[in-house]
């Protein structure tokens, strides 16, 4: 039985009192302490504390500590994968993909605990000597987000804990139970107390307590840009480090010389990973004219066969949207659709399952005006657009306000380097969906945030530059 109640300076406290669902069967799966601005700041206060002797710890050691965190994880998948499929909904497989996905963090970090390098600058002068360090930026605070419950908390824990920073976390209110069952794992590995702290509860309250809190030096959140943008404006006074990785609204462009059907396996994978609840989701297909047809066909033939139900039984692909709130999204996304031209090729209801099953869809006929193009629908609509030509597709897929990730597919190599280098967004997959990696940087342009995680570019957000000049050394 994993923990349910929150981690503040070592010790678990507080009354599990709020209920999570199943989004599947509505049963509910556990209980959640409802906590607030005082035990946000005891967090950081505690995170403060522990500062001092983890960021002091020789790196050897904190590489250590995470590589038995990573063990621990591997050894549990099994049940971290059905917990977190519990309480978020995604089927067993692509839980299973995530919490190796969430370990891979953990491992990488690992390893580059023992490789924050500074610099020697050749010096302006013959009796003094420059060196650049690198030191951790202090206590940083992390918000994730619940469409994946594990991966974004050890995609930010990870690297800020290898740099020697001490970690206040506040998990998504839909799915806090995977991140305290990751922090149960953490304390069992031999982190010392207080470097890591989870709390759930008012995330108005708890939020704004780190973004004020002087002692919080950093602050890491992956969610919708109207939130990004309120934490931005909150830390402000205390001018904190801001990390964002917001909304998307990625394009997925298949050229008249794409391979039709890997673009259209491509597109399944892309568009219906986690029921289309992810921020680098492709939420606008646009095809070229003359193979328009040809890849409506093949998209709506591997769409049939989709198997929507309980992610726990064996063969399902597709499990419920997370909320009622996440269904009512969509059906306004496809009723405005519809209203203005768009044509159902498939799905386009309410599964007979009930609750927040829907129908995998595919759309054709959209057109740019459109909601479904204008906003990002996090949920299984395919909306297909036509185009005749590079100039025009890439002017449609640079048209919105984000620029998370964007996906292409053709085979003319010089139209592969033009294109990858003039759409607007952080990451691009050519001729794939896949695009997560813990040793790449993720991360977008525009309203899709700042910063990255992954790699070793993700380790660099977590660190201070100090500029030291050594003088008196002449002979």
């Amino acid at each position: 039985m994993w923990k349910t109640q929150c981690l503040i300076d070592g010790a678990w406290l507080g009354e599990p009192v709020d209920a999570i669902d199943d989004p599947a069967t509505g049963e509910i799966v556990g209980h959640v302490p409802r906590l607030g601005a005082v035990e946000a700041f005891a967090a950081a206060a505690a995170a403060d504390r522990a500062f001092r002797d983890w960021s002091g710890m020789l790196a050897k050691d904190r590489s250590r500590l995470l590589r038995s965190w990573f063990d621990l994880i591997l050894q549990q998948r099994q049940e971290l994968a059905a917990l977190l499929t519990a309480e978020q909904g995604k089927p067993l497989a692509e839980a299973l993909a995530e919490i190796d996905y969430a370990a891979s963090f953990v491992e990488y970090y690992a390893d580059e605990a023992r490789r924050v390098y500074g610099e020697t600058i050749p010096s302006h002068r013959t009796d003094a000597r420059i060196l650049v360090w690198k030191q951790p930026i202090g206590v940083c605070a992390a918000i994730t987000p619940w469409n994946f419950p594990a991966a974004m908390v050890t995609r930010k824990v990870a690297p800020a804990l290898a740099a020697g920073c001490t970690v206040v976390l506040k998990p998504a209110p839909e799915t806090p139970l995977s991140a305290l069952a990751l922090a149960e794992l953490a304390v069992r590995a031999g982190l010392p107390a207080g470097t890591l702290n989870v709390i759930t509860g008012d995330a108005a309250a708890i939020g704004r307590a780190w973004c004020e809190d002087v002692r919080v030096r950093s602050l890491s959140f992956t969610g919708s840009t109207e939130v990004g943008k309120l934490l931005m404006r909150q830390c402000a006074d205390t001018v904190k480090r801001v990390s964002l990785e917001l909304g998307g609204n990625a394009p997925f462009i298949v050229f008249d010389d794409a391979d039709v059907a890997a673009a259209a396996d491509g597109a399944v994978a892309a568009k219906f990973r986690n029921m289309g609840q992810t921020c680098i989701c492709a939420n606008r297909l646009f095809v070229q004219e003359r193979v328009h047809d040809e890849f409506v066909a093949a998209l709506i033939e591997r769409v049939g066969r989709l198997r929507v139900g309980d992610g726990r039984e064996a063969g399902v692909t597709q499990g419920p949207l997370i909320n009622a709130a996440a269904v009512t999204k969509v059906e306004e996304h496809l009723a405005d659709a519809v209203k203005h031209g768009a044509r159902i090729r498939c799905g386009g209801q309410h599964h007979p399952l009930g609750r927040t099953f829907f129908e995998p869809t595919v759309l054709e006929g959209v057109t740019p005006e459109m909601r479904i193009c204008r906003e990002e629908t996090f949920g299984p609509l395919a909306p297909v657009i036509m185009f005749s030509s590079e100039e025009e597709a890439l002017t449609l897929a640079n048209s919105v306000s984000t620029g998370l990730a964007g996906y292409f597919y053709g085979r003319d190599i010089g139209r592969v380097i033009r294109v990858a280098e003039r759409l607007q967004v952080g990451m691009v997959g050519v001729n794939t969906p896949a695009l997560s990696n813990e040793a790449a940087p993720f991360g977008g342009v525009k309203e899709s945030g700042l910063g990255r995680e992954g790699g070793r570019h993700g380790i660099e957000e977590f660190l201070e530059l100090k500029y030291v000049v050594l003088g008196g050394l002449g002979g």
